[in-house]
């Protein structure tokens, strides 16, 4: 398993989901002649009277676009005088349920939906925010603070300060703002003194300074982190991951783990992910819904991809292997075709 994050040749050139145009990569395409107004009325018939009509909801809702699905709730709303989501947790229930609130959520309010589950009730749920804030933009940080905002009025950094601590609560605040250098250009040197700080700070030193590991890995910009990569490398002869897994531990491991991960490649990060989510014994679903909700318009393509370069076989007969009926349905067409 090890190979994947080691090997570093090209990573540099490589395009990254973080410049993503959204869509060019995702599994879910606009609908051509597309009519909020009929889909509205198909999910209302779909509800109404005694039963549901599930496939009904799964044709429309895994095959819209997030933002024509915004315009089916708008229409739906005009004409029932119902939120859609409010009907869909009426009428559907467990993981299905969740997956299609998935769906008629817009991101930035559905990420902020799952950082606020993430820190309800005692004890915080640290891989969530891990995932979230390692993986996403600035736009789309940004984007889920003002959601948080505006449901809250609360300022996201703010409710987290309360929840964690320490260096990893430091790493963790300083993504949430949302303010990672976004230059394109690759300053070599600087990435060479970037890799030796790195590593005078925790290969060479008795001790790890977590803070220098945080100040970069936290605000350099991608392009900028992938030649850092390299030079450490070089400099060391481990990789920053072998380094960092091999001197830290816990969350904050796990964090800067994610972030090197996401900087090298944030597909084979989310088929990472995916795989775990569904190996073993029992299945992660809040982990697979939000993985495939979320990437499906950005990158699920290259996961799908990477996933089957990893495990030698499809993300999709993974799902099929692991879940039935509805929801397994549901996330099959998400998915949208074996490898």
């Amino acid at each position: 398993m090890a190979s994947l994050w080691d090997d570093l040749d090209d990573l540099v050139n490589k395009p990254s989901s973080f410049s993503a145009k959204d869509g060019e990569r995702g599994t879910i395409k606009p609908k051509a002649h597309f009519d909020a107004g009929d889909d509205a009325e198909a999910l209302k018939k779909a509800m109404e009277g005694i039963g549901t009509n599930e496939k009904t909801l799964i044709d429309i809702l895994t095959r819209r676009t997030n933002a024509q699905r915004q315009l089916i709730s708008e229409a739906y709303e005009a004409t029932t005088g119902t939120a859609l989501v409010d009907d869909l947790k009426g009428e559907t229930g467990g993981d299905f349920e969740d997956l299609l609130v998935a769906l008629a959520t817009p991101p930035a309010v559905y990420d902020c939906h799952e950082v606020m589950r993430a820190m309800k009730g005692g004890g915080t749920v640290e891989s969530v925010l891990i995932e979230i804030f390692a993986s996403r933009s600035n736009e789309q940080i940004q984007a889920l603070n003002e959601a948080y905002l505006t449901e809250t009025e609360k300022m996201v950094t703010l409710d987290m300060k309360s929840e964690i601590s320490g260096d990893f609560g430091d790493a963790l605040l300083v993504l949430a703002k949302g303010q990672r250098d976004e230059s394109t250009t690759v300053d070599t040197q600087k990435a060479k003194e970037d890799a030796k700080t790195l590593y005078e700070a925790g290969e060479k030193k008795w001790g790890t300074d977590e803070s220098k590991f945080i100040e970069i890995l936290c605000h350099r910009s991608i392009p900028q982190l992938r030649q850092t990569l390299v030079e450490y490398k070089n400099i060391s002869g481990k990789t920053l991951q072998e380094s960092i897994e091999g001197e830290m531990s816990g969350d904050l491991q796990e964090l800067l783990v994610a972030i090197v991960k996401c900087v090298k490649s944030a597909p084979a990060y989310f088929a990472e992910l995916l795989y775990h989510s569904m190996k073993g014994g029992g299945t992660d679903e809040s982990t697979l819904n939000r993985v495939m909700v979320s990437r499906s318009e950005i990158d699920l393509l290259d996961i799908r991809a990477e996933f089957k370069k990893l495990y030698e076989y499809s993300l999709h007969s993974a799902i099929e292997s692991d879940l039935s009926g509805e929801h397994g349905d549901a996330l099959k067409l998400i998915c949208g075709g074996d490898d």
